[in-house]
């Protein structure tokens, strides 16, 4: 076949960012691939509505999911849409009827993932997804191609341009979390509703997703500890500082002695490592391989350029294994199907340094109660300050520990919020 035909499912920001991809690259695509690939059929929920780009008057525009699976001159069905049920549907209708799928949607591939690959392989048809982690960054390609011969030991990054945008205001402009949160709302950076984002859910998905590209193996969402940036207040911003710190929203994952940790989690990251650096709405994941030691990806997590570059790449990848006469391209990364469960270190196991921010009483013997309960519980202190005016309400005393458990810093904080001095909660931080 001369031309590659997409039926594309959503026509938002990546669908139309993909649009004008292959508008204005479209001789440099058909010298890379040889075909043409245009888009026949899009989907939409509204078939009125004004469009940010025309993709000019060959395509069709359906409202009926079955139009883009029914169609037999449709090679490739492109899921943009997000969301769970429609989008499942779609790929695995799409599956059946004999169509390759490239998507952007983490929700879907870590919620559905394992069945969406046996689905896949059943129908003896491609998913690449690419753009479904860090928009615009090669890390799926990267974990499953460039570094496959390497044993992942670590990775940890910035997977969401919106936390990580609220985070930087926030730190270089002194902002309250709700006025930056207002900013990137205006800026079109964070959704009306930003749960996803400012929780740390988003994060999940695309670790989840990762999880299985560097060890091949299933992570379940559910099982994955999450924590948001909503609790994290100028007033730690400026402690992490004054200690050398900046704070991320981070995804991390760690081989421990054959089992993995992992979470998504606020992190005080020291001011002169990169990933400190990383500002704004951009996305970076340092991997560490046991042959080619630490690397680091860093641009663009979102929008519509280069995450549509990252559809694409995955629309041409698939274009070349089609060309190449391959029936069923496996794009899990492994072979070992099914996919296992992960080998899960319990949480509570895990360990780190942290900042702990006790909000006190100004009272004598307090800081001894302190102290005597981390003892107690093996915690370690490294650095201590405490500030506030006598006579306030509470006051702050910020802890920075060495090295513990999980289960040791939690029992230090049921400890001491249960104590009659603490006025407010504790707020606990990992320290990279």
């Amino acid at each position: 076949m001369d031309v590659i035909r997409l039926g594309l499912g959503g026509f938002g920001t990546v669908g139309s960012g993909l649009a004008r991809i292959l508008d204005m690259n479209a001789d440099r695509i058909e010298r890379r691939l040889g075909k043409r690939v245009e888009i026949a059929k899009v989907l939409v929920r509204d078939l009125n509505k004004k469009r940010a780009f025309d993709p000019g008057p060959s395509v069709t525009f359906t409202d009926a999911p079955d139009d883009l699976v029914n169609d037999s001159s449709i090679d490739i069905v492109v899921e943009l849409m997000g969301g769970l049920d429609t989008a499942k549907a779609l790929v695995l209708n799409a599956f059946a009827a004999g169509k390759h799928v490239v998507t952007a949607n983490k929700h879907l591939l870590a919620e559905h993932g394992l069945e969406l690959f046996r689905a896949a392989a059943d129908n003896s048809v491609g998913l690449l997804f690419e753009a479904s982690c860090a928009g615009g960054i090669p890390i799926v390609q990267t974990l499953k191609e460039s570094l496959a011969g390497d044993k992942i030991v670590k990775m940890l990054g910035i997977m969401n341009g919106t936390a990580n945008y609220i985070l930087s205001e926030m730190t270089t402009k002194g902002m309250d979390f709700e006025a930056a949160l207002a900013d990137a709302q205006d800026l079109g950076y964070a959704e009306a509703d930003p749960t996803f984002d400012i929780e740390g859910f988003d994060t999940a998905h695309k670790l989840c997703v990762l999880i299985r590209m560097a060890y091949g193996v299933d992570y379940p969402l559910a099982e994955l500890p999450v924590q948001g940036i909503t609790s994290v207040t100028p007033m730690d911003i400026e402690f992490a500082r004054e200690f050398g710190y900046r704070i991320k929203l981070l995804a991390h994952v760690e081989d421990v002695h054959g089992k993995l940790e992992a979470g998504v989690h606020p992190a005080l990251v020291p001011y002169t490592y990169l990933l400190a650096r990383v500002g704004g709405n951009y996305n970076a994941v340092r991997l560490e391989g046991n042959a080619v030691g630490p690397i680091m990806l860093h641009g663009q997590g979102a929008g519509d350029l280069p995450t549509g570059s990252a559809v694409l790449a995955d629309i041409m990848n698939l274009v070349r294994k089609i060309s190449d006469g391959c029936t069923g391209p496996d794009n899990t990364g492994f072979h070992n199907q099914p996919i296992p469960k992960a080998g899960i270190l319990p949480p509570q196991e895990s360990e780190s340094k942290y900042y702990f921010r006790f909000t006190v009483a100004d009272r004598t013997g307090v800081m001894a109660t302190i102290t005597r309960s981390m003892a107690d519980h093996n915690v370690s202190i490294a650095q201590a300050v405490q500030k506030g005016e006598s006579g306030a309400e509470g006051i702050p005393l910020v802890i920075i520990t060495h090295e513990t458990s999980a289960r040791d810093a939690d029992a230090v904080l049921a400890e001491i919020d249960a104590m009659d001095f603490s006025v407010e909660p504790c707020v606990k931080f990992r320290i990279l």
